[in-house]
């Protein structure tokens, strides 16, 4: 009786049979890579965020009469580092953007036509029809 409680708590089992799987053999500098993830999404939502308040301050000082020369020199310096910072995080984002690609594109790269096969073990050796 046991035996029909426990069944009814079994999990169902679904599985569909794939078409086609294909295994790539990666090198462990090409696992670090992936491992490490992209920074660009990073990079490119600081460079975005840093393009905006430089621009807001850039508009304040082009339509606003600042009368303190503190108060100026800071708008000043704060749309200027934020231009600074834009381009910075937008030139990481363009670097960081390729490099992930390109380790995707060499793993990719590896990958035989379809119907070829090759054989690594026996690669030196002559292949010949008689017994030895």
């Amino acid at each position: 009786m046991t035996n029909g409680k426990s069944h009814q708590l079994d999990p169902a089992i679904h599985r569909v049979r794939l078409d086609k799987l294909t295994i790539f053999e990666i090198t462990e500098a090409e696992l670090n890579a992936l491992d490490r993830g992209s920074q660009e999404s990073l990079y490119l939502n600081l460079a975005i965020g840093v393009i905006s308040v430089a621009v807001s301050f850039s508009i304040a000082l082009a339509t606003t009469e600042i009368q303190s020369v503190k108060t100026f020199c800071s708008f000043v310096i704060v749309t200027i580092v934020g231009y600074l910072a834009a381009i910075t995080f937008g030139l990481l984002w363009w670097i960081s953007r390729r490099s992930l690609k390109t380790v995707a594109q060499e793993i990719r790269g590896r990958r035989f036509p379809e119907g070829i096969q090759q054989d690594t073990i026996g690669a030196d050796r002559e292949v010949t029809d008689t017994p030895t």
